[in-house]
């Protein structure tokens, strides 16, 4: 009995949190990688006017996060490439309604001169203002 104890013990503690840099470095791949399809949209749909693009750019943006957060296992795919992922605090996977949630708050942490995104920097939990939130971690994979 004790070593089913352990076992359920082990496997309910949470993965281990995922600082700033790391972070960074995924949301810049994901974001070159954007960028490329965004550009391709635009010179498909509007010439390559990228201001008359910017409405289906953001969906595009919107899209990719809350559907590879709530149906990819948690991972963008720099996240994938860093070995990370986003998971609820109770370490459960991310509903689409948490990745809404976490997508609205990351804007929100943006506008705000990026203070919510450093905001992982400096807090216990390594949690930005869209973590917090939304009630979610960054994890190792």
């Amino acid at each position: 009995m004790d070593v089913a104890r352990n076992e359920m013990t082990t496997a309910a503690a949470p993965a281990e949190k995922v600082g700033f840099l790391r972070r960074v470095v995924a949301f810049i791949i994901d974001t070159i990688l954007l960028g490329l399809v965004n550009q391709l949209i635009a010179g498909a749909l509007y010439g390559g006017d990228v201001v008359s693009a910017a409405t289906v750019s953001t969906l595009v943006d919107l899209a990719y996060f809350v559907a590879m957060w709530a149906f990819v296992d948690g991972q963008t795919l720099g996240m994938k490439a860093l070995g990370i992922k986003v998971v609820k605090t109770d370490g459960t996977p991310v509903t689409i309604v948490t990745a809404l949630l976490r997508y609205a708050g990351l804007i929100l942490s943006f506008l705000v001169v990026l203070l919510g995104v450093i905001w992982v920097a400096f807090d216990k939990d390594k949690q930005g203002w869209h973590d917090k939130i939304a009630s979610t971690y960054v994890v190792k994979a």
